[in-house]
């Protein structure tokens, strides 16, 4: 039996990581071809990972599990192979794609100060928001763009807007349960839940609006082979942020707003017909 078994293996754990973690994300994946559908869940299933670090082994010592982490990875891309399925999956991933360690370097070290810092003043903020988010936004990229250099590049202001909108917006809707259960504040500058208000809300809000545009014009210059499943996620995340911006920060405290799996649903098949049909994406 071959290296064969174990590989396809680890890229099927990804995946199911990606769909028990993700309905939203699963749907837009499975409009990919086979290969990229494991490339990105991958990447996924990796930064998942570390999310769940820091997010729930609130019994452990998360530092060291992250950087256990960081170590496993970077031996399992000297070794091209490693026993935890997901980085196994995930190194294959960034080898193939020639994906900068710096990246994981920055992903990593945002996951840390989730560990120490309850909020952020601007400055930290946006390097956060880089090293969390942006650059998976950018892993992604390489993916898609597969060694075209000169398109990775021109895509590259495109990629970090939509990773930052997509953070920003996850921040708003879970704003009651960063703060209520992992005592966290992401909005720039507010240091405890009295600073939190509709003034700062539409802010981040205003921020957001100009991420998407950005991100959308580098959508409909992606490859054809990964447009349709970047624009239903895209997709996804406008309408959530719609629903988001119709309510108070005293609303967003008392409820997390959700899209229904059937709703995902309809906006997957409206992202085909637009993308199909019309001339918005040529």
């Amino acid at each position: 039996m071959s290296i064969k078994l174990y590989n396809e293996t680890s890229f099927k754990i990804s995946s199911q990581i990606t769909k028990n973690y993700s309905t939203s994300f699963s749907l837009a994946i499975n409009v990919f071809n086979r290969e990229l559908r494991d490339s990105i869940s991958s990447v996924y299933g990796f930064v998942r990972l570390a999310d769940e670090i820091v997010d729930s082994f609130h019994e452990f010592e998360k530092q060291n599990l992250l950087e256990e982490l960081r170590e496993d990875f970077y031996n399992s891309v000297r070794n091209k192979i490693s026993i935890n399925p997901v980085l196994n999956s995930f190194q294959i991933t960034v080898r193939k794609y020639d994906i900068p360690l710096e990246y994981i370097h920055d992903f990593i070290e945002s996951m840390k100060k989730d560990l120490s810092n309850s909020y952020y003043e601007r400055n930290d903020y946006d390097e956060y928001v880089y090293g969390s988010a942006e650059v998976v936004g950018l892993m992604c990229l390489k993916v898609f763009c597969y060694k075209n250099e000169k398109l990775f590049a021109s895509l590259i202001p495109s990629a970090k807007a939509l990773g930052s909108a997509f953070q920003k917006v996850n921040f708003l809707r879970d704003i009651k349960s960063d703060l209520n259960e992992r005592g966290r504040i992401y909005f720039p500058g507010a240091c405890d839940e009295s600073m939190i208000s509709n003034l700062n809300k539409t802010e981040l809000e205003k921020e957001i609006e100009i991420e998407f545009e950005t991100a959308y014009a580098g959508i409909k210059k992606l490859p054809k082979s990964s447009r349709l499943g970047v624009y239903s996620a895209y997709l996804y995340y406008r309408i959530l942020f719609n629903k988001i911006k119709g309510l108070n920060v005293n609303e967003l405290f008392s409820r997390r707003v959700r899209i229904s799996n059937f709703t995902k649903f309809i906006l997957l098949l409206k992202s085909i017909i637009r993308i199909k049909f019309t001339k918005a994406f040529e």
